[in-house]
């Protein structure tokens, strides 16, 4: 298990209480305020992206990432690591290369976090 893996055990606490089911208070805003903080950014959004299209356990090397974009590999680099730092992302070291993938159930606890409740009857 990583340290990055580790960090986001912590954060699912405040991730579980849907925005629109009560107000947050500081700490139940602290973890996914860091996740959109991070995704805040069109390139690292747009690294997510590549990423998690990839699908469930999918992974992609930064060799593929990094010619999409009109960037240095340094700053693809430092974007990478704020996203692994946000607890969105981990990544294994292979010789050379570095490859990515979205941490289980990330995806799914932010959308969760987004979703409102359905009122009573309320349907399609």
């Amino acid at each position: 298990m990583s340290k990055q893996e580790l960090e986001v055990t912590g954060q699912d606490a405040g991730c579980c209480t849907g925005l629109s089911a009560a107000p947050l208070d500081e700490a139940q805003a602290a973890g996914p305020a860091k996740a959109f903080k991070a995704l805040g950014d069109p390139v690292r959004l747009r690294l997510m992206s590549m990423i998690a299209s990839r699908g469930e356990g999918g992974e992609v090397c930064v060799c593929e990432l990094t010619p999409a974009f009109d960037l240095s590999q340094p700053t693809i680099s430092h974007h990478l690591k704020l996203l692994r730092q946000a607890g969105l992302i981990d990544c294994e070291r292979r010789g050379t290369w570095v490859y990515y993938w979205v941490l289980p159930g990330v995806l799914d606890r932010l959308a969760a976090f987004l979703t409102a409740p359905q009122a009573a009857g309320a349907g399609a």
